[in-house]
């Protein structure tokens, strides 16, 4: 409560201030609506926005599953071998670097005109991508190095010295890169529905796309409070399966 009591009032003072200037100044409702008049918006357009939610949390979570996977992949497999980590790695940070804006017209040809929500999510996965492997590849390198020479006085394989030293050590900073890419899931998830989604992908970006084309700002403002919700409630809830997560994987190392 102590910890919450200070965004809460700031979030109250914000919204009377708010509020109190629209009502003095006459702000037009198009230009800038009054919290009151977003909040009757959320009351009226709640099943719309939650359906739109929907689409988008799925998509974030399908696309997080997608490159976890791939990320995950290559990651073991740099991590067996050096020439293919130095080969791997600046095409990883080349994607990272390239705004999705850019290659989105590219994915929505190779995805088929005819399937949009394929394109969302190549294109959401392909910003998630790069937290998961960054994060597990660093932590297939952390292992205790008197660990790694008792590996070595034992003969042990490649395979071996992976998936009983180098994997277990690198739990907490995969767990991190999941944490951070279910973040950026979600951004990916709205930007690529911005660039290129359309009637079919109906998620919170094509309801503020909607509502900005018909000057409907308060619900445009309506859409943004459920899409920080639900990017808030996701990274709560992947934070919370962190945290339990390391305190079991340590509880297990003792």
């Amino acid at each position: 409560m102590r910890r919450a009591f200070a965004p809460l009032a700031l979030l109250v003072l914000v919204l009377a201030g708010w509020e109190t200037a629209c009502r003095a100044l006459e702000v037009p409702a198009y230009f800038l609506p009054a919290p009151s008049d977003v909040a009757m918006v959320l009351a009226q357009r709640w099943p719309v926005l939650l359906g739109s939610a929907w689409t988008t949390l799925s998509t974030a979570l399908v696309a997080l599953f997608v490159a976890a996977a791939a990320a995950g992949g290559l990651a073991l497999l740099a991590g067996l071998s050096d020439p293919l980590e130095r080969a791997l790695k600046p095409w990883a940070v080349a994607l990272q670097v390239t705004p999705v804006v850019a290659i989105a017209p590219l994915v929505v040809i190779w995805a088929g005109l005819d399937h949009p929500e394929r394109a969302v999510i190549a294109l959401a996965a392909v910003v998630a991508f790069f937290p998961i492997f960054s994060g597990l590849l660093t932590g297939l390198k952390s292992a205790d190095p008197d660990l790694e020479r008792l590996f070595d006085l034992y003969g042990a394989t490649r395979a071996q010295r992976l998936l009983c030293l180098r994997l277990p050590s690198a739990v907490p900073f995969l767990l991190e890169g999941l944490r951070v890419a279910s973040g950026l899931a979600v951004i990916g998830a709205v930007v690529a529905e911005f660039v290129a989604g359309s009637g079919a992908t109906q998620g919170l970006a094509w309801r503020i796309l909607e509502a900005g084309n018909r000057l409907r700002t308060a619900e445009m403002f309506a859409a943004l409070i459920v899409l920080a919700a639900l990017g808030f409630s996701l990274n709560l809830f992947v934070s919370e399966l962190e945290e339990r997560a390391i305190s079991r994987w340590r509880g297990r190392a003792r």
